[in-house]
Formats: C-alpha cells, structure tokens, sequence
C-alpha cells in the first residue's frame, strides 16, 4: 500500500485544521490529484486540492464557522475555495458525470470515490490521498503507471475525450512531462481520430493548454507525435515537420545561451513559417494577447541592419533582439551574453544640441536627431565629444543639401 509522508502538508500553516474542519477524521475528505501525483514521483508542489462528500454550501457553511475565508469560485460545479495564509485551495465536492457536450459536462454530487475517480482525465490524476495517514487510495492502476512512466486515459479513451475535448491536448501535455515514449496505442489512436472535435473549443483553451505544452523541457519528442497523428490540422494547421526542425534548432540554442525559462511564446514562433504575416494570423486565431502576438510579429520579422547584438538591441530593445538571434542561426548567439544586462545607452544629445548648431525647430530637427541616432549606434555608443562631432557633420552636409 502506498503512503505519503504527511510531513508533505502538515507544516502548512492551517492546512490539518482545515483537513479536520471538514471531517478528514471521519474519512470524509481527501487530499487529490496533482498534488498527490508530484509528491509520488518527488516533485515539490505548491498546490494541494481536497475531495470531500460534503456538499457545497456545507463546506461554506463549515469554513465560515471556523473563521476560514471561503470563496464560492465554482460553487456550481461543486467547487469552493478556502484561503489559508494567502494561499488557495480548492475543495470539491465528489461528482459523477450526467451529461457532457464535448466542453461543459452536467454534474451529480456522490459519496462514492471511485465514481469521483471515474470522471477523471487520467489514471495518474485519480489518486487520492488520505491526509491523517498518508494512505494512498487507486482506482484505476494509476500507482503502477506512474512507475511506467505511462500516461493513459481512465476507461474508454474516445469516451474520455467525447466529455470535454481538450483532453487531447491535455493527454499530449501530460505525456510530455510525466510520459515515456512510446505513448499508450489506445490513448494515442483515439487523440488521432478525435483531433477535429477540438475545432469546438474556444481558441483560449487551445492557446492555454499549447503553450503549458511549449513550456515544459523538451516538448519536441511528443510534438513530433502530434504533427504525424495530424492533431494540430484542425487548429493551427502552420504547424509542420519544418517548423518542428526550427524548434529543436531553437532549443539548441536555448540551452548554449544558458538562457533559464525559455518562452513558449518564442517556441510557438519557432513552429510556424518564418513569416510575420502568418505569425499575427496564428496569434490572432489563438486569441493571445496583444503583447505575446507583438512579440511573435516581431521574431518572425527581419532583424534591422546591425553589426554588433548590442547595435541590435539598440534598435529593437534587448527582449526583441534576444528572441531575434535565438530564433536566426545566421546570428552569433554569444550575442545574448553580451547584450544580457546591458544597459541600452541613450543618445547624449537632444533637439536643442541640433538647434545650438544653427537648425530652425521644425521637422528637419526631428529627422537629423533620428539619422544622428543612427550614426552614433553604427559607430559604437561613443562618448558626448564623439557624438557632438558627427551632429556638427550632420548639420554642415544637411546645410549643403539645402543651398
């Protein structure tokens, strides 16, 4: 029988005297999922859920009288949330399945754990753990998948994905990070037959699930999985063999500029053509925000003309120029430890030193202090004296153009 050590939780402020609150002595709550499953394979995790028999408003009820601060987050689908020292936890009454449309299913309250497991995505996230013991409870050969590193769906895989399609990205998402390849037949062929029913859900589901996908160490093994099973085709069909290429190119490069949490946003750039047009298509399709689909736009845009990654950066800003050379092998990437922490220099000189040099204020200030910007950064940042040579210059070839 497996058990966890309850040393896990029981340091955490509140925590045993909210697991008694709501009757944990009787065996009426439980400590679920994620958490569990990362404390079996070691992972240190900040988030604990609980299951309970209790219902809704009697967890609200309970938590008020014990001075807990209880917010009702999903109160509809049996979910209130208790706030202990800052941190939340979710607590859920046990639930079976009644009906499901592919994105929201209609719920029952039960008593019965296994049913709760039941309507779970995966084996490996329907484990239960009792928090005065550390018993494990399994329902589904969960414990032994975690051991075989297997990711599989709870029962009929088709049926799992029928209830809410995302599930599919989900599966190719848990593989990634708690899988070995390669991935369960059942599972994968029915993700594979299944792909178009994604077509159904909201763009922000598929963006949130692909990027969480794109930010774990090395996505490329199962990437490549889901591009031969045809699953992107139906929802962001720019995706291809090349565009997985790019990302192992880019993922290189990641790991020799010591570059700690890469982002999935430059990653996605990296799967899709090279190509800005495109890039504010997929962004837009995905509905990212205004910052992630500027910041594709601009990777997939040609660099500006530059001799030095810190002259890049002075025209794009040291985010933009870091994304740029991780993206382009044609650029030096020991660029991104010279620009790294740099502090981009302001051009020492204004409009006023261009009008001191006999300039009338207008336009034509404007234009020479951007061509004197210019000059400066190809000649390397030098010091004021330098820069007030080259706007004298600036203004005698300005005074010539005009005569």
């Amino acid at each position: 029988m497996a058990r966890l050590p309850d040393s896990l939780w029981s340091d955490r402020k509140g925590f045993m005297a909210l697991c008694n609150v709501l009757g944990a002595d009787e065996g009426t709550t439980r400590i679920v999922g994620g958490a569990v499953r990362d404390w079996l394979l070691e992972i240190q995790g900040n988030d604990i859920d609980l299951a309970t028999h209790l219902l809704p408003d009697v967890v609200m009820q309970r938590l008020k009288d014990a001075g807990i601060k209880a917010v009702p987050t999903g109160i509809a689908h049996g979910t209130v949330t208790a706030v202990l020292d800052g941190h939340p936890i979710e607590i859920t009454t046990l639930r079976r399945d009644v009906s499901t449309d592919g994105r929201r299913a209609t719920i029952a309250y039960t008593d019965d754990w296994q049913q709760d497991a039941a309507r779970r995505d995966f084996t490996i996230n329907a484990l239960y753990a009792d928090p005065l013991t550390g018993e494990v409870h399994d329902y589904f050969g969960g414990l032994d998948d975690l051991k075989h590193r297997q990711v599989r769906f709870i029962g009929d895989p088709s049926q799992r994905i029928a209830e809410d399609h995302l599930r599919i990205l989900r599966y190719f998402r848990f593989l990634t990070r708690f899988g070995a390849l390669p991935p369960d037949t059942h599972a994968y062929e029915a993700c594979m037959r299944s792909a178009n029913s994604m077509m159904a859900l909201s763009r922000e589901r598929i963006a949130d699930e692909l990027l969480k996908l794109l930010a774990l160490p090395d996505p490329a093994p199962v990437l490549e999985l889901m591009i031969q099973g045809g699953i992107f085709t139906p929802i962001v069909p720019e995706i291809s063999p090349q565009g997985l290429e790019h990302l192992r190119q880019l993922m290189s490069r990641e790991q020799k500029a010591a570059i700690g949490q890469p982002s999935n946003i430059i990653r996605l750039a990296a799967l899709i053509p090279d190509d800005a047009a495109v890039g504010g298509q997929v962004a837009t399709r995905l509905k990212l925000s205004n910052k992630a689909r500027k910041r594709i736009v601009t990777a997939l845009s040609p660099p500006p003309p530059h001799d030095s990654a810190q002259e890049l950066a002075f025209r794009m800003g040291i985010d933009y120029a870091t994304d740029q050379i991780l993206l382009r092998p044609q650029l030096d990437i020991s660029g991104i430890g010279q620009i790294k922490g740099w502090e981009v220099p302001q051009l020492p000189l204004s409009g006023k030193d261009i009008i001191a040099l006999g300039v009338e204020a207008g336009p034509d200030v404007a234009r020479l202090l951007g061509e004197l910007r210019e000059t400066w950064a190809v000649a390397g940042f030098p010091p004021r004296a330098e820069a007030e040579k080259m706007a004298a210059q600036l203004v005698s070839d300005f005074r010539d153009s005009i005569q």
